[in-house]
């Protein structure tokens, strides 16, 4: 008897997985950031004390954060982990890019453990298991994918210093393959939606690599800003010409298509920097970003509610265009029926071909972009009106603008986050937030072009004391993006 439940014994001792197998050990401790704990908390803490990040007032939904030796991203990295801890996250979701090996898909670690000298993080897999369910073959555990990769487990230790009671999915994307990050984004939703947790998104990447100092500064602030666009579609583009350069490009768009799905509406930079500001090489530098995707309450439609205005702003362009009939519609969404003001832009290829808008709300807000749909579409003096022949290539963008608040210092104006009114006596002008990332301007050449084009100013009115100077943000959104 006693031989019996030895053997077995020794079988299952034989055949069980060890535990150690469940423990994902580092593979960069001690190369990217210090293997000593002690070492590491210490180094990690000062990058913590001396970010100083603007604040953000709603609901951070995602970051984008660098990923190389703490000693040249770790101080910018700071900025985002910073922001996000006084927050409680329930599960954290970290996604790289696969720097070593090419593959379809995404590599998940199913359970266990992810460890780093600071500890053991505890991997959520309820959580792997509804997204490995959204579709077959897109999620699953390749294991050479994690045996030297760094993008993911450099998030880990600040995640430690900065958070606590939480569990991490980590996923490695194989490449950058536009399918594969609208299917993981399309999953990530899925999987939240259904978990009820509050859930943290990273996304892990680096910008432009190995030029000159300031090149590399004018390449990534394009890049920046046409993050700032929060436009995933455009932004790939961008990135396929090689307009945009980050490394971390498909972990990157998955997040821009999920934030926004998950009722994000404004990202923030927190911090640049490149390698030879932190390092002092400025030879060869490898850019950083530390951004946040968040949910401006007071300012955010979900997506239903944005595809509901496109869809009325576009039948009402058909039915005017084509009959002079202005469609009537009803309305019982609270959203809808604020009153805001709004823009309808209307673009023909990559050329302008209308826009109109009211600052200030009058009336309900579906009304409103009922209203402007035909103003941009028949009454933009700038253009003839929009003929039935060319409905089919007319794509619609609407923006959905807050109150205006006026300010006295042309320093508080954020380039792509704020639009911007100028006064002056009976002579008014507006340039919406995207005018900055679309023409590139510096925000002297912002002002000095909204006041000469748009208001019938003097270039320098700005600068005078008696022009009034108002500030707004703006919820973009256009047909065809999620």
């Amino acid at each position: 008897m006693y031989k019996t439940i030895l053997f077995t014994l020794i079988l299952f001792l034989l055949t069980a997985p060890a535990f150690s197998e469940e423990i994902k050990k580092p593979v960069v401790a001690g190369a990217f950031y210090p293997a000593s704990s002690v070492v590491l908390a210490g180094q990690v803490d000062k990058y913590l004390r001396e970010a100083k990040p603007q604040q953000i007032g709603g609901q951070i939904i995602a970051l984008i954060s660098p990923h190389a030796g703490y000693i040249y991203s770790g101080p910018v990295a700071a900025y985002g982990y910073k922001t996000i801890s006084s927050r409680k996250y329930d599960t954290i979701i970290i996604i790289g890019p696969s720097h070593h090996i090419s593959f379809d898909g995404v590599s998940v670690l199913e359970k266990g453990f992810y460890q780093t000298p600071l500890g053991r993080v505890e991997i959520d897999s309820e959580f792997v298991t509804d997204l490995k369910k959204f579709k077959k073959g897109l999620i699953y555990f390749q294991p050479q994918a994690y045996e030297a990769e760094h993008s993911v487990e450099v998030q880990i230790p600040f995640l430690q210093r900065t958070l606590k009671d939480f569990k991490i999915v980590t996923l490695i994307l194989g490449s950058h393959n536009y399918k594969t990050c609208k299917d993981l984004s399309a999953a990530l939703v899925s999987a939240i939606r259904k978990s009820g947790k509050k859930v943290l998104i990273i996304a892990s990447t680096d910008l432009s690599h190995y030029y000159s100092y300031d090149d590399a500064v004018l390449k990534d602030q394009v890049t920046l800003s046409e993050l700032l666009n929060f436009d995933a579609e455009r932004f790939t583009e961008k990135v396929s010409k090689g307009e945009c350069e980050l490394c971390g490009a498909a972990p990157v768009l998955a997040t821009l298509f999920a934030s926004k799905e998950l009722g994000a509406n404004k990202i923030a930079v927190l911090k640049y920097a490149n390698s030879g500001d932190t390092a002092g090489d400025k030879s060869r530098v490898v850019g950083y970003g530390s951004l946040a995707i968040y949910r401006e309450e007071g300012n955010m439609l979900n997506a239903e509610q944005q595809r509901k205005l496109l869809s009325i702003a576009r039948k009402t362009i058909e039915d005017y265009v084509k009959e002079r009939k202005r469609a009537e519609f009803t309305e019982a969404d609270p959203e809808l029926l604020k009153e805001k003001g709004a823009f309808v832009t209307l673009r023909k290829g990559e050329n302008l071909r209308g826009c109109i808008g009211n600052i200030i709300g009058h009336g309900p807000l579906y009304l409103t972009v009922r209203d402007m749909a035909i103003a941009s579409s028949t009454e933009d003096p700038r253009f003839p009106p929009v003929t039935p022949n060319e409905l089919k290539d007319i794509k619609i963008e609407i923006s959905v603008l807050s109150e205006p608040k006026r300010i006295t210092n042309p320093d508080e104006i954020e380039l792509g986050v704020h639009g911007v009114i100028i006064k002056r006596g009976f002579r008014s002008g507006v340039f919406l937030p995207q005018v900055a990332t679309e023409t590139g301007w510096t925000k002297e050449e912002f002002l000095s072009n909204l006041c000469a084009h748009k208001a019938g100013l003097s270039p320098d009115a700005w600068k005078d004391k008696k022009t009034e100077i108002y500030i707004f943000t703006a919820q973009v959104f256009e047909e065809g993006a999620r």
